[in-house]
């Protein structure tokens, strides 16, 4: 899966903001690397590039089936828990969810929120969402999903 707005790293993005002579010209010069692909399309096309099906994702990432498939058509925007149940449904990396965040427009895992450690230590082990669940619980954090369900 190749996306242009992914192409350009933040980093780099940041600095030639900082060095363009104005914001004119920086949308000018960089406006393919400036917009976000739809999430529903970025998480089918994960699935594609995994050779998944949205059942199985939605399955691993324990997410309400016909909510689910909302959110690959694009009916539905998800939550922060409903992404992170997503990467786990995906079998992501932190730095994949990290990605998958920033399509959502969602605030990104920090290690400095214990909750979101707990999050980033048990994808960057690859844990299923069960195991995650449990550490959750273990340390008294807010569980993924929680009581609050986003259908």
């Amino acid at each position: 899966m190749k996306d242009k707005s992914l192409d350009v790293s933040t980093q780099d993005l940041w600095a030639r903001l900082f060095q363009a002579p104005s914001v004119d010209g920086f949308f000018a010069e960089h406006d393919s690397n400036l917009e976000l692909p739809a999430f529903s399309d970025y998480i089918t096309e994960l699935c594609k590039a995994k050779g998944e099906k949205p059942e199985r994702v939605i399955k691993r990432g324990n997410i309400e089936t016909s909510y689910g498939h909302r959110l690959f058509t694009g009916g539905r925007n998800p939550s922060r828990d409903t992404v992170l149940q997503l990467a786990f449904g995906l079998e992501l990396n932190t730095d994949g969810t990290q990605q998958l965040l920033k399509v959502a427009h969602m605030a990104p895992l920090h290690p400095k929120v214990k909750r979101d450690a707990v999050i980033a230590f048990c994808l960057h082990h690859h844990s299923p969402l069960t195991e995650a669940q449990q550490t959750l619980y273990d340390n008294h954090l807010p569980l993924i999903g929680g009581a609050k369900n986003d259908a």
